[in-house]
């Protein structure tokens, strides 16, 4: 491990937070300082790219300068008063829980940077695109980073006005309606949301997380703590999404833009989850106990929903949209993650934070993929597609199947892949729940969680078929296999898949001596 001094960590982690707004507010400059371009509209794409590459490489210092010995310690932490009056406090750290979040934001974004560089987006001028994306990010990193909880619950909420005039502006058919949805679901839960933090704040006499977790709850009473628990819950399941909160979610991601569509389901929905295991499992863990049960029965409930949509608009003859499918497949793996915190067991909770992070890299690849077909045949429909590639995409563009059927086959939870050890993990949790919750109803829980895995295996190895397997027609049109800027902007997510499933060790190591110490009721 490289030794880094605390000052410069903290630096770092205030560069990520603050560095994508100063940088938004440059890409609406006349020109962005020190670029050049062809045109102005090259020059603020490219400036997206300069900026969200700047955040990565510091994100990945933060990681390296990180004290991987001690990862249940909150470090780089950086608190100052911000609004004396009601003990605001501008406070962030980072810890093995929060720091693959924060790496995985930093990619992800870079990611969709370069490729709306070489692949602008139809619609508005790029100027407010870039700009939009940039605070976007911004706001996903403080969430990641805020432990104060109103600079949380400020942070959760700055990525709502990007993400709707990111669909609203730039999306394809239906985006004004699927943008009003998604603004109107996630800001009435996030009303919700602000009361219990008020209720907890108010009540435990201070907003700062790392103090609350210390405290365990002793300074709430049980009926506080349920207030809480149900209040805030909402707000973090809609953002989830959990089931039955989860109907804006197929019309948002099939009406974005590609991009909008990697970043809301590979960080956006990562919010909500992180919410309940970095503010809810420790700051009220009595109310918690109470409604894990019923976040349980949720859980699976969306599994099983998420995969039999999914299976009826694989099937033939459905009219399926192909984004619409992968979009409803978020609901049933962000169950696993769901069941895996509901056990508020150390191997439930690690599996839904290894599930949140595999689910960011393979559904943003699948969503970077459905978008480059529908740039080459111009729709989503599955069966329009399997009639212009003679369901044979192996043959007319090899490489691109080949990255469709990895990706499926990561997304399925195929072992020695990264999207395995979540679900797996999720289900041992649940198996075996925390003492005082029910084991037979978990047992039955991880009996229905394991019927989705194979609902999920089927969908997906159906659209597999549908779209990659079959003889060319003699007059199919050609069709251009991957290019060279989207292997750029694929290929890493391909890498780190296999990497996280042949050595998760990586990942647990960070989070588990984290969430151990969370689950026993403190932080340091």
């Amino acid at each position: 491990m490289i030794d880094i001094n605390e000052s410069v960590m903290q630096f770092l982690l205030a560069l990520i937070v603050a560095g994508p707004l100063l940088g938004a507010a440059a890409a609406l400059l006349p020109a962005p300082p020190g670029l050049k371009g062809t045109s102005p509209e090259q020059a603020v794409l490219r400036h997206g790219v300069m900026v969200t590459g700047a955040i990565l490489v510091a994100a990945i210092a933060l990681a390296v300068g990180f004290d991987h010995d001690h990862p249940s310690k909150m470090q780089a932490t950086t608190d100052i008063s911000w609004i004396p009056a009601l003990d605001v406090r501008i406070h962030l750290g980072v810890d093995g829980i929060s720091l693959p979040l924060l790496v995985l934001t930093a990619l992800l974004t870079f990611l969709c940077a370069l490729y709306s560089y070489f692949n602008p987006p139809k619609g508005p001028s790029p100027k407010a695109f870039v700009a939009l994306l940039l605070v976007l990010e911004a706001g996903t990193l403080a969430t990641f980073a805020a432990l104060d909880l109103i600079l949380f619950f400020l942070a959760f909420e700055t990525v709502l006005i990007p993400m709707y005039f990111l669909i609203a502006r730039w999306g394809g058919e239906g985006r004004t309606r699927a943008a009003s949805k998604f603004i109107l679901y996630t800001l009435l839960g996030s009303v919700v949301m602000l009361l219990g933090l008020l209720v907890i704040g108010v009540t435990a006499g201070t907003f700062d997380m790392m103090a609350l977790a210390t405290d365990n709850g002793r300074s709430l009473s049980t009926s506080v703590q349920v207030i809480a628990v149900l209040a805030v819950g909402i707000g973090l399941a809609v953002k989830t999404p959990m089931w039955p909160l989860h109907s804006w979610l197929p019309d948002a991601h099939t009406a974005a833009p590609t991009v909008g569509s990697v970043l809301l389901a590979g960080v956006l929905l990562k919010m909500g989850t992180y919410g309940f295991v970095r503010i809810l499992l420790p700051v009220a863990p009595d109310g918690f106990h109470s409604f894990a049960p019923y976040l349980a029965a949720f859980a699976v409930v969306g599994i099983v929903y998420g995969s039999l949509a999914c299976l009826a608009l694989a099937k033939r003859g459905a009219k399926g949209d192909l984004k619409r499918l992968v979009a409803y497949s978020s609901v049933g793996h962000m169950g696993f993650v769901l069941l895996g915190i509901a056990s508020t067991t150390p191997t439930g909770v690690n599996g839904a934070l290894f599930a949140n992070v595999a689910h960011g890299l393979i559904t943003g690849l699948l969503f970077f993929l459905v978008g480059a077909l529908k740039d080459r045949t111009g729709t989503t429909d599955l069966d329009t597609l399997a009639q212009q590639t003679g369901a044979a995409l192996y043959g007319k563009a090899p490489r691109l199947g080949g990255l469709l059927a990895f990706a499926a086959v990561a997304s399925l939870g195929l072992p020695g892949l990264a999207g395995f050890w979540g679900e797996m993990l999720a289900m041992f949790g649940a198996f075996d729940p925390a003492a005082g919750l029910s084991r037979p109803a978990f047992l039955t829980f991880t009996a229905i969680a394991a019927f989705g895995t194979l609902l999920t295996a089927a969908y997906l190895l159906v659209v597999v078929r549908r779209v990659c397997m079959g003889v060319i027609p003699q007059d199919a049109p050609r069709l251009a296999d991957v290019r060279a800027y989207e292997f750029a902007a694929w290929i890493p997510l391909v890498v780190l898949t296999v990497v996280a499933g042949l050595w998760p060790k990586a990942l647990l190591g960070l989070t588990d001596p984290a969430v151990q110490q969370l689950l026993a009721g403190g932080t340091r």
